[in-house]
């Protein structure tokens, strides 16, 4: 876990490389993946077919990435302190696996 983080992180392009120091296990890293690959699917279906999905995309996306950040990384996820760099962060890390710049 990484304590010497600023007070507040002013823009995205600062904020990404922290993000990425929080998740360096490799487990975590895939489970947030795949949540975020489920996020898509249910806000797809939620377009699609019924709007409960869009009530599970967070519950999914959420739940396989704080299942990554206590118990692979231990360390609490940033969604508490920047919640919308945090799902930018979520979403250009799937990007990233999703294109091979990261290995999942």
């Amino acid at each position: 876990m990484n304590t010497a983080t600023p007070e507040r992180y002013r823009t995205f392009a600062a904020f990404y490389p922290f993000y990425l120091t929080e998740h360096v296990n490799p487990v975590s890293r895939r489970l947030h993946v795949i949540g975020t690959s489920l996020v898509i699917v249910c806000l797809l279906l939620g377009v699609v077919r019924d709007w409960r999905f869009f009530v599970a995309a967070p519950l999914v996306g959420y739940g396989f990435a704080w299942i990554g950040h206590f118990v692979f990384e231990k360390n609490r996820p940033a969604t508490f302190k920047y919640p919308l760099y945090s799902l930018m962060g979520d979403f250009r890390l799937w990007f990233e696996v999703v294109t091979g710049k990261w290995k999942f």
